[in-house]
């Protein structure tokens, strides 16, 4: 009832040190690799190397979130046993509605190339998920592969958003990571969960659209968490399963693609799910956080100016300038999302800023942010 996939562009080496855990470690899971038209050695090493590992070559890269929605849907078209590989490729498959077949114990485990697993590492979600039909997705306790007794960065144990739309971790706050000394080991409702690794029913996913491809890559599970929570549905961490994130395996950190994706996907992400006044779903409406957000971006670009990252401050203008060019066509989709959601605040969006929390009063844990 599980499939495990793994979105890889360029990611050989990764897999070879990563995967063999996953296979190991993930008896009764069905585990598959989505290559995202790799010109390394991907494919021919999986063919050589993983015997049991199925595979879904695609003919370009779709990015993380389209590539992703493609993989899914030929899982949906195609009724195959394990361990038999895909007879048609990606293309073949014809177009189709996002709409599912498959039951609310089936679930999709979006994982990264770059995650290392435990034995049993999968039994506490599918259990909570199965006791739990209120419950859309989850995430693991994400640890990092570099420092075990720290939290990852991407998804720490359990995504947040402060009032002005930057996202934070229970363990991850900013720049800033804690120490795991079991301070978040109590399952916990939470907004978003880390496309590192999350596990989503088939149902669920399609009834939200998927993963918007616009974003190509990039807060793309933040905005489908967010879609999910509004429809009513609850997004939780799961702390007594536990992996290992390397993390910066595709975009590092500082790259200036990187951030542009960022913000660019962090405004339109915004634009499609806040209302428009606050008190009905959010702390603060659209318009009050897009204004405010204008000046907190240009402090941004200032500083980045300032300290000659000059490719991160282009970036940044570039992005606002394309969320300003593309946001029409979210248009229609924001009336959609917005008449169908429940009224009730979604949990995890919380009434704090975290830039005020961490550079002004130097509250730089989960634990010490206060309203």
């Amino acid at each position: 009832s599980v499939s495990i996939v793994i979105l890889n562009w360029n990611g050989c080496n990764m897999m070879q040190r990563y995967l063999p855990s996953i296979v190991e470690n993930s008896q009764g899971a069905d585990i598959i690799v989505a290559d995202n038209a790799s010109t390394d050695e991907s494919l021919t090493m999986l063919a050589r190397e993983f015997h049991t590992v199925r595979t879904i070559p695609m003919s370009r890269n779709w990015g993380f979130a389209n590539g992703y929605n493609k993989a899914f849907k030929v899982l949906e078209a195609q009724d195959i046993k394990p361990n038999v590989a895909f007879k048609s490729p990606l293309r073949d498959i014809k177009k189709k509605e996002a709409t599912s077949t498959l039951g609310n114990d089936n679930y999709y485990l979006l994982l990264n190339s770059d995650v290392r697993v435990e034995q049993g590492w999968l039994t506490p979600m599918v259990e909570y998920m199965d006791a739990h039909p209120d419950v859309a997705a989850c995430q693991p306790k994400m640890l990092s592969d570099a420092e075990p007794d720290k939290f990852e960065y991407a998804g720490a144990c359990g995504g947040y958003m402060d009032k002005y739309g930057y996202p934070y971790c229970r363990g991850r706050v900013m720049d800033s990571v804690e120490r795991d000394e079991g301070q978040y080991d109590e399952v916990a409702d939470i907004l978003w969960a880390s496309g590192a690794c999350l596990m989503i029913r088939a149902k669920d996913y399609w009834a939200a659209g998927g993963l918007d491809g616009r974003f190509f890559a990039h807060q793309e599970e933040i905005d489908l968490c967010w879609r999910l929570n509004l429809m009513g549905r609850r997004i939780v961490c799961i702390p007594q399963s536990r992996v290992f994130h390397l993390g910066g395996g595709t975009l590092p950190k500082g790259n200036p693609r990187k951030t542009h994706l960022n913000f660019r996907n962090n405004l339109t992400m915004l634009y499609k799910n806040l209302p428009e006044e606050g008190n009905s779903g959010a702390p603060l409406g659209l318009d009050e956080v897009m204004s405010t957000r204008k000046w907190l971006d240009r402090l941004a670009e200032l500083k980045m100016f300032l300290t000659f990252h000059w490719k991160d401050f282009r970036a940044v203008r570039k992005a606002r300038k394309d969320f300003k060019a593309w946001q029409h066509t979210f248009e229609k989709e924001r009336a959609r999302i917005q008449k169908q959601a429940r009224k009730n605040p979604p949990v995890g969006l919380t009434d704090v800023s975290i830039l005020w929390q961490y550079y002004y009063k130097r509250n730089k844990t989960f634990g010490q942010l206060t309203n």
